[in-house]
């Protein structure tokens, strides 16, 4: 129960996320977006590894595999969402970060060989990519507008974030790295690279506002610090794929969030695509089964001593 919690928390942060990225980006640069979201998340999770006394590993190659992860899972596709949002709706960044699932499974089965999914998980991502598009009503010719290239910069994101989810599962999740240390090195190294590049993405001028300024403390200490936590908790308890599947949820925060702050109009496609995506994610969640039969259990009767 307290992982479906963490799991329904994540994908309401992280939907808020490319509001907050949208209006960031009116004071401060793309680079800057990502700097903060880093730094912020990186400060963040520090303070709550001191207070829990958190254990870093020794093991250099640890350090290694979260290097890794930093580059692939933060400072890559945070700057290219943030990028990309030049360029295309916080909306329709969203939907892009919805086909995590898939490259998610690709490269998980495929190229890491960390899971195998069955007849009902694919069902379940087709499902929920089936209900993101619901959403989106893509008939409707605005929902696709955007850059050729910031629609590429969120499917590199995207793959990115496939990578990094069978490469957790791979290399890191089975050393039993607390939660809390996971995230703290994860988002601190990335912090520490985003740093050393601070000439090259982050130099420019800053127009600060209180919304901006409000944004990327939102982005930085809860979307990529304490949420980061709870991501690796879902991780660990569910593995990649199913973990991956948080971004259903995001699309449809995104409409929420539209509604009820920038006042737009919810049409007949959202609630129902809102049902289709929550579908999908009971099928890859396997809470409820169509194609793949229950295995029969066994039952034996105890030993008796």
């Amino acid at each position: 129960m307290k992982v479906a919690v963490q799991f329904v928390a994540m994908g309401l942060v992280w939907g808020a996320s490319f509001l907050f990225m949208k209006v960031a980006l009116e004071g401060v640069s793309f680079g800057q977006v990502a700097w903060a979201r880093l730094v912020f998340g990186a400060i963040t999770l520090g303070v709550i590894a001191l207070a829990t006394r958190a254990r870093l590993p020794r093991e250099p190659i640890v350090w290694v595999h979260f290097t890794v992860v930093a580059v692939t899972y933060c400072v890559i596709p945070f700057l290219l969402f943030a990028w990309a949002e030049q360029y295309v709706s916080s909306s329709l960044a969203s939907i892009y970060n919805a086909v995590t699932p898939i490259t998610t499974a690709i490269l998980a089965t495929a190229a890491f060989r960390v899971e195998k999914l069955n007849r009902d998980q694919v069902l379940g991502v087709l499902v929920g990519i089936v209900g993101v598009v619901i959403v989106v009503g893509p008939w409707a010719v605005d929902a696709l507008a955007g850059s050729l290239w910031g629609q590429l910069a969120c499917l590199g994101a995207v793959t990115c974030y496939g990578f990094s989810f069978g490469y957790i599962r791979r290399f890191i999740s089975p050393r039993n790295v607390s939660s809390t240390t996971s995230a703290f090195l994860n988002i601190g190294l990335a912090a520490v690279i985003m740093v050393l590049l601070t000439p090259i993405v982050a130099w420019h001028p800053i127009d600060f506002s209180w919304p901006v300024l409000l944004s990327l403390l939102a982005l930085g200490a809860l979307g990529t610090g304490v949420v980061y936590i709870w991501n690796m908790n879902v991780l660990r308890a569910w593995g990649p794929t199913l973990t991956s599947g948080v971004t259903y949820v995001t699309p449809v925060v995104g409409v929420a969030l539209g509604i009820l702050v920038l006042g737009e109009h919810l049409t007949w496609n959202e609630p129902v695509g809102a049902v289709v995506v929550l579908a999908g994610i009971l099928l890859t969640q396997q809470r409820v089964r169509v194609l793949t039969r229950q295995p029969v259990e066994t039952h034996k009767s105890p030993d008796i001593a």
